[in-house]
């Protein structure tokens, strides 16, 4: 565990993988939002070979929520990425998200174009940024009939039971299998990883990005990948793809028989598009 300091003088903290590995490190920023980054684990072992920054946002694990909520938005902790790169002395830095972690990163990218040196998006929701329609309903119906799957499509209509710690966590819980394009023993174990805090996910959220944010994408000329799951039924499909093509060196990589996670679901064809990016882009 390691501390520097955000944008308003807040000591954060982030954890540190593989320290003396080669290259530029990869800024791995975990989902939820506000999920604990302990469930992104190694990333399929890619803190094997490359090192592996990941930041405990603001409220989440040892990073405190702060007075003023709206420093806690994805749009404003962009800041206190940047804060990082200085700390660790890097002149540009590499960002991998996953869903809502992607937010922080697009905000990053829009914000700090020169000091990006290029973007992974893993299964990000894209709705807010482009007009495709999701394709999650048919996704889901797809699904249909897997009792395990189906409680979890009830649990997700009627919402936490109560606005808490315990209450979003215990819902989160009953619909994780949407997560997953398979429900067995690896995708349960996973699951049962994830820790939330729900005031940090509702700071999250607090601040609405620019209306043209969009639009800024075309600036980000670094190279970008963008994961997506051919089961997502959470992002879904055809918004990631359209998500990919906002960015001028932006490329898609499509894998199968995988929903939301797909560095636990496919392990080996997440690593083989990640590396392949990787390696020849970066």
């Amino acid at each position: 565990m390691t501390t520097y300091f955000g944008s308003d003088g807040a000591t954060l903290h982030y954890d540190e993988l593989n320290h003396g590995a080669d290259g530029t490190p990869v800024i791995a920023l975990a989902g939820g939002a506000a999920m604990h980054p302990r469930y992104l684990g190694d990333l399929a072992g890619l803190g094997d070979t490359r090192r592996l920054i990941v930041p405990h946002l603001r409220g989440v694990g040892r990073s405190p929520l702060p007075e003023r909520v709206e420093t806690a938005s994805f749009w404003h902790q962009a800041a206190d990425l940047e804060q990082l790169r200085v700390h660790l002395g890097l002149d540009r830095i590499l960002l991998l998200g996953h869903s809502a972690g992607t937010r922080l990163a697009i905000s990053y990218a829009a914000r700090f174009p020169d000091r990006l040196a290029g973007l992974v998006l893993v299964t990000p929701p894209a709705a807010y940024l482009v007009g495709e329609p999701s394709d999650t309903p048919a996704l889901i119906d797809a699904r249909r009939g897997d009792p395990a799957f189906d409680t979890a499509v009830a649990a997700w209509a009627t919402g936490p039971a109560s606005h808490d710690d315990d209450g979003f966590n215990a819902w989160y819980r009953s619909v994780a299998p949407l997560g997953y394009a398979a429900w067995g023993e690896r995708e349960q174990a996973h699951a049962a990883t994830a820790l939330y805090s729900f005031a940090a996910n509702r700071a999250y959220f607090s601040v609405e990005p620019p209306a043209d944010l969009a639009a800024r994408l075309s600036a980000v000329t670094v190279p970008v990948l963008v994961v997506a799951g051919t089961q997502d039924c959470s992002a879904g499909l055809a918004p990631v793809r359209a998500l990919s093509e906002l960015f001028p060196a932006g490329e898609l990589a499509v894998i199968e028989r995988c929903g939301h996670h797909p560095w636990v679901e496919q392990p080996t064809a997440f690593r083989a598009a990640v590396d392949a990016f990787l390696h020849t882009r970066l």
